[in-house]
């Protein structure tokens, strides 16, 4: 029997609500990430919490720092930096704890097949030196970029 930990009050925007859930990453303290895809953001439960807390997007979508364009992939590192895949946007973005907006590490060069480009990213991971490895769709192919170190 599955418990409920995220969402499961029909589709919508609220704080209790998802949108087209894609991806998913659950931290150390078991709080779960939710790319929340149709909203255009990403969700935070914390164990036990009935609600999400936004903590990246959010404002609709869009190319703005403050802005996610269909969120795919999420990881967050052991400082709690949240790397989220911002398909729509061709780009890898690094939120920090409690951030209004975010930062653009990879991509964001518009879409194409270049070194520093997407063509829609959709999933990520890091290896445990610092390496980030980023889905790109519309290229069919992988790309590692060094970060840095500490992930």
């Amino acid at each position: 029997i599955g418990t409920l930990v995220a969402g499961g009050n029909g589709q919508g925007a609220g704080l209790n609500q998802l949108q087209y859930p894609r991806y998913l990453f659950v931290d150390r303290d078991r709080s779960v990430y939710v790319s929340d895809y149709g909203n255009h953001r990403v969700m935070k439960w914390n164990k036990g919490a009935k609600e999400g807390i936004v903590v990246a997007g959010g404002q609709g979508d869009g190319s703005a720092l403050t802005q996610l364009y269909y969120p795919e992939g999420i990881f967050v590192d052991r400082l709690g930096r949240l790397y989220v895949a911002d398909y729509g946007n061709h780009r890898v973005m690094r939120w920090t704890q409690g951030a209004n907006q975010g930062t653009v590490i990879v991509g964001g060069n518009g879409g194409g097949a270049g070194a520093n480009q997407f063509n829609s990213a959709t999933g990520l991971s890091f290896d445990r030196y610092g390496n980030l490895f980023v889905v790109d769709l519309g290229n069919h192919r992988v790309q590692r970029f060094s970060i840095e170190k500490g992930c």
